[in-house]
């Protein structure tokens, strides 16, 4: 067995390795990670892409659902004026080839629906505006 300590985004990890002679192994099990050193200085922030033109602005006391991640919306289940409920599922995006349910984060009623079945969202895109 090998011991390596591999840093992601600045948190260390301890891993081991074994030797399997040439044979095919399985992938190692990482240790939990270990306090690592914060870093000395983060880089500055680039400067945030002007927001696509059709991007409409969200009227002020109005909740936004945002893509959780980049994915493809599969369903829409709800239509603007719908009633929901808190955790009420309202549409499915698949990522990395799982169906994520989302769901409202409060009551409300549908204000704006901005994406559609087929669309293709990334992170932080406002789908749904309540």
């Amino acid at each position: 067995m090998k011991k390596y300590t591999i840093t992601v985004n600045g948190t260390a990890y301890e891993v081991e390795v074994e030797d399997m002679g040439g044979a095919v192994a399985s992938a190692p099990k990482a240790a939990a990670p270990k306090a690592a050193p914060a870093p000395a200085a983060a880089p500055a922030p680039k400067a945030a892409a002007a927001p696509a033109p059709a991007a409409k602005p969200v009227a002020a006391g109005a909740a936004t659902i945002s893509a959780p991640m980049p994915g493809k919306v599969l369903e829409v289940k709800v239509k603007v004026g719908d009633a929901v409920k808190a955790g009420d599922v309202i549409m499915v995006l698949e990522a990395m080839k799982m169906q994520n349910e989302i769901m409202a984060p409060a009551d409300g009623t549908i204000s704006d629906v901005r994406v559609s079945a087929g669309q293709t969202v990334g992170t932080g895109d406002v789908m749904i505006v309540m």
